[in-house]
């Protein structure tokens, strides 16, 4: 790990103005990515700003009848969350399939949305990567892809994005809050926060330097019943081959959101017209442009055998 230097913010504006002065300064609260990533010289941050004393830990309703989620809240308090729970199941469920226990102790929100979109090149430093070094190139075009995306790439970048999380956020239509360093704030819609890799897979946000997530809001329940199967080549503690978040209302119309298959979450709302329809047609809209290698053709198959499965399990 390379050296680094460290301090403490004391409010979230005052993290993102320690952030615009030094060059190369990352944000840490639970670190369970960016710790790791630094272990590994993939990240070298030359300052570590610590944001869990400012005070972002908080679930509270909101005015319009949703609930607004502290950037600081950890996966395991919010997985538990009465209001969660209750109204927001498919966040719950996604939340207690993505990681094991010590890690959703110390992973928050934020952290969660913001994990590198990655592949095993990507941690290999003796392999191109446009991530690690843009413009090097992608050794997993050609590689082993078999867990790679088949939906929204690019020839700069087949890396899925890992959080169980957000494709739940995704499907729930959430939006998160910003702030920057001259205080001003931005309200940004989970469908624009994940960016698809382009020519510029290095960019995975539409975060601007310096700017500090503070909070992801949820409208109000839409009810239904919430439902996420991931599938994954073990039991527990693995990245999703593919996972599916949907809430099916009563008349069989509803939402649907993708993991394991795009850069980011994948949803495209055009498709959950579709729903009553079945699985099948639901997926031809979903996966329309997809293009998926010899090595991981399967996922298009799998993607429509699990919503199948979801879709049995609403009618139930």
């Amino acid at each position: 790990m390379k050296a680094f230097s460290y301090q403490r913010a004391t409010s979230p504006m005052d993290a993102a103005a320690k952030a615009t002065v030094t060059p190369g300064a990352r944000f840490i609260a639970g670190g369970t990515n960016l710790l790791d990533l630094m272990k590994l010289e993939i990240e070298a941050p030359t300052h570590l700003i610590d944001v869990n004393g400012i005070g972002l830990d908080k679930i509270e309703k909101t005015e319009e009848g949703g609930l607004r989620i502290g950037a600081l809240v950890r996966n395991t308090d919010l997985a538990a969350h009465e209001d969660v729970r209750r109204d927001y199941g498919l966040l719950s469920r996604a939340l207690l399939a993505g990681a094991s226990g010590q890690l959703r102790n110390k992973a928050t929100t934020a952290g969660n949305l913001l994990q590198r979109t990655r592949c095993p090149y990507f941690y290999d430093t003796q392999q191109p990567c446009n991530k690690r070094k843009p413009g090097s190139g992608c050794s997993a075009i050609g590689g082993v892809s078999r867990q790679l995306a088949v939906v929204g790439a690019s020839p700069a970048c087949i890396a899925t994005h890992p959080s169980d999380m957000a494709v739940a956020l995704r499907a729930l239509d959430a939006v998160v809050e910003t702030v920057d360093a001259k205080g001003m704030a931005r309200a940004i819609p989970i469908a624009d926060f994940h960016r698809l890799p382009g020519e510029t897979p290095d960019v995975e946000t539409a975060l601007t330097p310096g700017e500090l997530i503070t909070a992801v809001t949820l409208p109000k329940p839409a009810g239904g019943k919430h439902i996420y199967h991931k599938v994954r080549d073990r039991a527990s503690y693995a990245f999703a081959l593919v996972s599916v978040g949907a809430i099916v209302q009563k008349d069989g119309s509803g939402r649907v959101a993708l993991g394991g298959v795009a850069h980011k979450p994948w949803r495209v709302e055009p498709a959950d017209a579709l729903l009553r329809r079945g699985a099948k047609p639901v997926i031809e809209h979903l996966l329309a442009d997809a293009q998926p290698t010899a090595e991981n053709s399967f996922k298009v198959t799998l993607v429509e055998r699990t919503l199948a499965a979801v879709l049995a399990e609403a009618r139930a």
